[in-house]
């Protein structure tokens, strides 16, 4: 193999190595389709946003707007927070995230870890999901300063260039072959910066995007939900690179089917976000109507591990109404199914 799935022996920077993150087939029909899983829990920090943390970073300073000694801030439930407290780390700059209690307490626990300075937005610790009131605060802090940059994930086009090398491994690693790719919508970074640069190498391919039931940006009705780093809530806007004329079908899933299929999944022996269950779900749930011998690639942007006192965990589950084992059990008699035909 060649060029995009080739790293060097030995690297300088825990940045270098980033991407080239592998892929697995989770599931196969009868007639030769196959489920395929982009493993992005392969990157430093165990998340996909690392690629576009780094893409942020390089492009600012190419701009100047970033000069050495700088400050970063950015509004973050975890996974975006991480990949800038790596690359804020290695190249001399201080990192502010500024975070609220819905965030997975292990994210939060190893940006502290990595240096970065965490600025809550709730201080009365309700655990719920504040990213308006997370963007005007970033923002706010930001205004003003000198070198100082607010990265705002949500609207910087940098966020989707950061993502073009996926579509380049896609295309590589799969000699062409691929029918449908489908993802989580939250920045829109992820899902449509991968399929902007890969229908310029694959024609043909579709597109689905997924987010929670309870976010806006495929429609209402608006409701809380628990899946975190994905989705629009209600009160913030769908960001500007969520470009729906790269996404040829959006829908939604609920709570309990993403995390009911994160834990079915992890029986298999792999360990995926909650984020990733909800995409998991749909893909094994359409993959069987596919027609024979398609391709489908889930981009699986962050494993479980950063979970285990969430969607891992029975206690927290049940107190939530989330803990639905007849669910699991219908995602178990599938995969199962399915597996069979690798």
């Amino acid at each position: 193999m060649s060029g995009a799935l080739q790293r060097p022996a030995v690297v300088s920077r825990v940045s270098d190595l980033i991407g080239r993150t592998p892929l697995l087939e989770l599931a196969a029909t009868e007639t030769g389709s196959r489920l395929l899983l982009k493993l992005e829990m392969f990157n430093p920090t165990g998340t996909a946003k690392i690629r576009m943390a780094r893409q942020m970073v390089l492009d600012a300073e190419r701009r100047g707007d970033l000069r050495p000694g700088g400050r970063i801030v950015e509004s973050t439930s975890g996974n975006t927070g991480l990949g800038l407290a790596v690359v804020a780390a290695e190249r001399g700059y201080t990192f502010t995230a500024v975070v609220d209690s819905h965030a997975c307490a292990d994210k939060l626990r190893a940006m502290k870890a990595l240096g970065t300075e965490l600025v809550y937005v709730d201080e009365d610790g309700t655990g719920e999901l504040a990213t308006a009131a997370r963007e005007e605060l970033a923002e706010e802090l930001a205004r003003g300063e000198d070198n100082t940059i607010f990265t705002e994930q949500h609207n910087n086009p940098s966020n989707g260039v950061g993502y073009y090398p996926v579509a380049h491994e896609l295309h590589e690693a799969l000699d062409g072959r691929l029918d449908v790719l489908i993802g989580a919508v939250g920045t829109g970074g992820a899902l449509c910066g991968t399929a902007r640069e890969l229908r310029g190498l694959i024609p043909g391919f579709t597109t689905v995007g997924v987010e929670p039931k309870g976010s806006i940006a495929f429609g209402g009705p608006a409701h809380d939900y628990y899946q975190s780093g994905t989705g629009t809530p209600e009160g913030a806007e769908i960001g500007a690179l969520v470009d729906f004329d790269l996404i040829d079908e959006g829908v939604k899933v609920g709570d309990v089917e993403a995390f009911a299929a994160c834990r079915a999944v992890a029986r298999t022996g792999l360990l995926i976000g909650g984020s990733a269950g909800g995409v998991v779900h749909e893909a094994l749930t359409r993959l069987p109507g596919l027609p024979p011998g398609t391709t489908m690639v889930a981009l699986v942007n962050d494993g479980g591990e950063k979970y285990m006192d969430s969607v891992y965990d029975d206690a927290w589950m049940r107190e939530r109404g989330l803990l639905d084992p007849a669910a699991e059990r219908e995602i178990d008699e599938l995969l199962t199914k399915l597996r069979g035909n690798r």
